[in-house]
């Protein structure tokens, strides 16, 4: 009678030179990948990546381009046309360049919102957030980098025509603009174009949806100016006057030595308030960020 003979016991199979050994952070496995604890540069160039490669910053920052150069080469040819020495008698050559950038801080806030707000609307958001669980580095991240791109690009755009206007209307009886003056008319305002644009993208965070942020944000930047319009009755005189100082076009105009009123922010003032007004959105935005779901 045969009798069945017990399999002979196994040596347990040598580990892969990949598992780990006992006491490191992942008991029994170790990737093969090193890890690498992230920190806000990763952050700061994925956010890159994104804003170099999607169409709506092409389209946005290109329009802005045009509008910025072309309107404010546009009036300064205009004035030098149209005008003699005594019309421009003390003029600060600079000061024509307020209307392309009026025009184009509409494509600036436009972009702001679409950096947030479009990846709530395609999902995109769950993907960011997965890859980065830490949501103030991600709108840290957000910010700088739109910042930097906002800031660069209003510097370029405004000094370029600032130089171009200056030779233009050079003998034609307009000053000669100070120093103090350009550093306003190219930094001042790109600071202050930038901040503009934080705001906007800190509300598209708040509001999520692309279109809604937007209407809002060009309301911010028109209603101030079409109500004081409507508002003809002394009982108003007032609020209507605060509407029209503290809007963001006279803001803009101080940055020119030309306010469009003769009472409300000058000097710094303009970028002192936009300074205030985005850095307490920011802190809702992120306190929103942290208490709501993607």
């Amino acid at each position: 009678m045969s009798t069945h003979q017990p399999p002979m016991p196994q040596a347990p199979a040598a580990a892969p030179d990949w598992q780990a050994a006992p006491g490191g952070p992942y008991p029994g496995y170790t990737s093969p990948i090193p890890i690498v604890r992230t920190h806000l540069g990763h952050a700061l160039a994925s956010e890159w990546t994104k804003i170099k490669s999607v169409r709506s910053t092409m389209w946005t920052l290109g329009v802005f381009v045009v509008l910025v150069v072309g309107i404010g080469l546009l009036a300064g040819a205009l004035v030098n046309a149209n005008s003699d020495s005594e019309t421009l008698s003390g003029e600060n050559p600079l000061s024509f360049g307020f209307f392309g950038l009026l025009l184009g801080s509409i494509c600036v806030i436009t972009l702001g919102v679409l950096t947030t707000a479009s990846e709530y609307g395609t999902g995109m958001i769950r993907t960011t957030m997965t890859a980065c669980p830490s949501r103030a580095r991600v709108l840290a991240a957000k910010s700088i980098v739109f910042f930097a791109v906002a800031f660069v690009f209003t510097l370029a755009t405004s000094g370029f025509v600032a130089m171009v206007q200056a030779s233009m209307l050079e003998g034609t009886g307009a000053r000669t603009p100070t120093g103090g003056e350009w550093f306003k008319a190219t930094v001042g305002i790109s600071l202050y174009m930038a901040l503009l644009g934080l705001l906007s993208l800190l509300i598209g965070s708040v509001i999520r949806h692309s279109a809604g942020a937007i209407t809002i944000m060009i309301g911010v930047l028109l209603a101030p100016l079409v109500l004081a319009l409507f508002m003809a009755t002394e009982s108003l005189n007032k609020v209507r006057e605060w509407l029209f100082e503290y809007s963001i076009p006279n803001q803009l105009s101080v940055f020119y030595s030309n306010s469009l009123s003769e009472s409300g922010p000058s000097g710094w003032d303009p970028l002192w308030i936009i300074l205030g007004l985005t850095a307490a959105v920011y802190a809702g935005a992120y306190a929103l960020l942290r208490s709501r779901d993607v």
